[in-house]
């Protein structure tokens, strides 16, 4: 099934050099007929899949999609909407901040799609190093796993220059350890996202990254 179509992306090459409220609203219609609808679709078709693959991810689409408008309440850019269209499946949907899962944005000039964590409470990750240090073959063998290497190369992330005594040891073994976040991409050219099996595609992500995401949901859901 075919979900976007070229006027998802022209809309969003006009509205670059239009982004104010006033030009929206002049089409806010097709925004809604091409833009919002179709993505809609394609996360509550991705979101089944999904499903299909981990059921304790029991969010509805509403839950998983982010709006367009900006928060700009604290930065200087003040233009009032995003440049793409995302959404992020995972447990407790897009509300439950630091819970590893599945993140996919389209833009005029890529599609992304992540995994793992971007954003862990100090607790969190905490309990991460725990695991990692404890638990060290593991993690070494599903990040080194072929096909997860092939499909979004190696973990990402913010390091620690300084590391807790504690973890030294087990950091010289896997120096991983020093993150702060740990997360992946697979980026590709916006025209994916008009083939027919996009949705598909996406599925296939989460299917080849989930082992290491509940890797680190392990250890987040053992503190909560």
């Amino acid at each position: 099934m075919t979900y976007l179509t070229s006027e998802f992306f022209d809309f969003f090459k006009e509205l670059a050099p239009n982004n104010n409220k006033d030009w929206f609203d002049l089409n806010r219609e097709r925004y809604h007929q091409h833009v919002k609808k179709p993505f809609d679709n394609l996360v509550r078709d991705v979101l089944e899949k999904i499903v299909e693959i981990e059921p304790s991810i029991a969010n509805e689409s509403k839950d998983c999609i982010f709006r367009i408008n900006r928060d700009i309440r604290f930065s200087k850019d003040k233009t009032p909407y995003k440049m793409n269209r995302s959404a992020v499946i995972r447990k407790g949907g897009k509300k439950n901040k630091g819970m590893p899962g599945l993140y996919f944005e389209v833009d005029c000039e890529k599609v992304r799609i992540y995994g793992g964590v971007f954003e862990p409470k100090k607790e969190h990750l905490q309990s991460i190093r725990e695991e990692i240090a404890y638990e060290s073959e593991t993690f070494s063998r599903l990040i080194e796993d072929i096909q997860f290497t092939a499909t979004f190369g190696s973990i990402r992330g913010e390091k620690n220059v300084r590391i807790a005594k504690e973890f030294q040891s087990a950091a010289e073994q896997q120096p991983m350890i020093y993150n702060k976040q740990f997360y992946w991409f697979a980026e590709y050219a916006p025209k994916i996202a008009l083939e027919d099996n996009f949705s598909d595609l996406i599925a296939a992500h989460f299917s080849i990254m989930k082992p290491l995401n509940d890797f680190f949901i392990k250890p987040i859901e053992h503190i909560q």
